[in-house]
């Protein structure tokens, strides 16, 4: 029986920035003696001794019961693969996004380094110079901060270098979404079965994977409502997104009409068969959704005369929200209907606010100013600076300011029931 050993800590100084404690042991699991030492942190965060043992103190029972402890990233890594990502912890296509996301960008840059040695700056230099798209650079970011969270959960770090990484999540440009309009013409110019689709899609904000899962029993045409219970993406099923998109959805009698009419007409239509089904694969699977979208909606698109507009599935998910929001609907209603984990993320769609509202809510600031004007006797002495300026370039002094007949103007924009 091996030894216990306490192991030694020491304050080292560093060449720049605080001095360091450092813990020393020795390995002996490859048959040799090995010395290996770990930092344990700054004499900024730990000032005495013994704030280091207490750091020490998981870590010295691990090396002595023989519990391997991950060194470096990629150990972190293997260990967070291995019992983390597993499909009883997480959704299939999490783990598939997460594991890539290690493989091309996290293991690579910092597989080699030592836990300790991860610095803060560091990786908010190395995010800065990827050629990503800010929502990309948030996502490593956040993978890199739950993998060092992993690991202070199992007590092998004391702190996350990862948390205070700045990584804005900001857009480069706002996802398109479509008008009433714009969804009635497209409706329109589809079949059937793509027709029941988008509608569903569109008047539910169903997440194209929770689409495809969906089967006739899902649906309760008593209460009229879709229960939403698993997820599949690439024929991968499994739980939903989150708890909160486990939540029943209502339907419109419009929805009810086309799922009815659809039924009728399906090669599979009893309760266990899914709604959407691949003929070729005769309904054994569910029908891909990006087939669907390039072979049929997005030509339908064109015909319908939307040529200007970037549409996938989840574009009816964001036209449903911002319309939720153009209709004046409470942000708490909106977060069930959407069935977001929290209303941070209701909110966050909810504050684009599309341009014909605001500037419906301009024209309506302004006539109240001119309005309240009106019963002022005197008129406004203009500012000598500006004496004889137009307002704007081009104008005359005095010209009154119209609004252009192709300006958009305020309209309903919920979802209706399309003929």
């Amino acid at each position: 029986m091996s030894r216990f050993q306490q192991g030694s800590i020491l304050k080292l100084k560093r060449k720049s920035g605080p001095d360091v404690w450092v813990f020393r042991w020795y390995d002996e699991s490859s048959g040799t003696r090995t010395y290996k030492k770990r930092t344990l942190g700054t004499v900024a965060e730990m000032p005495q001794k013994r704030d280091a043992e207490k750091a020490v103190a998981s870590f010295r029972a691990n090396i002595n019961t023989g519990v391997r402890v991950p060194e470096t990233v990629s150990d972190l890594i293997a260990h967070y693969l291995k019992h983390e990502l597993t499909a009883d912890k997480k959704a299939y296509a999490t783990i598939e996004a997460t594991t890539i996301y290690l493989a091309r960008h996290v293991g690579p840059k910092w597989g080699a380094k030592h836990l300790s040695d991860v610095r803060t700056v560091e990786v908010e230099e190395w995010l800065h110079t990827l050629d990503y798209a800010p929502a990309t650079k948030s996502k490593i970011r956040n993978i890199m901060s739950a993998l060092f969270n992993h690991a202070i959960r199992h007590e092998w770090i004391n702190r996350n270098p990862i948390s205070k990484v700045r990584a804005s999540a900001k857009r480069l440009r706002e996802p398109d979404v479509l008008t009433p309009g714009e969804f009635a013409a497209l409706i329109e110019q589809l079949p059937l079965r793509e027709k029941t689709m988008v509608m569903l899609a569109g008047s539910t904000g169903l997440r194209r994977s929770e689409l495809v899962a969906l089967t006739w029993g899902n649906i309760d045409p008593f209460l009229v409502q879709i229960n939403v219970v698993r997820s599949c993406v690439r024929n991968h099923f499994g739980d939903t997104k989150t708890e909160a998109s486990r939540k029943p959805v209502p339907l419109h009698a419009s929805v009810i009409e086309y799922l009815d009419e659809w039924r009728r007409v399906s090669p599979y239509n009893s309760d266990g068969d899914f709604l959407f089904p691949s003929v070729r694969l005769e309904g054994k699977k569910p029908i891909t959704p990006d087939m669907v979208l390039k072979k049929v909606i997005r030509p339908a698109l064109v015909r319908a005369g939307i040529t200007d507009k970037v549409i996938g599935w989840h574009s009816f998910r964001h036209s449903l929200a911002t319309n939720l929001r153009a209709a004046g609907v409470d942000l708490k209603t909106a977060q069930e209907l959407l069935r977001h984990a929290n209303s941070r993320i209701t909110l966050d769609v909810y504050t684009r606010a599309i341009s014909a509202n605001k500037r419906d809510a301009n024209n309506k600031v302004m006539e109240m100013v001119l309005e309240a004007g009106k019963g002022q006797n005197s008129a406004p002495s203009p500012a000598p600076s500006r004496q004889g300026t137009p307002l704007l370039p081009g104008s005359k002094k005095g010209a009154e300011i119209i609004q252009h007949p192709s300006a958009p103007s305020r309209a309903s924009n919920t979802f209706v029931t399309v003929p």
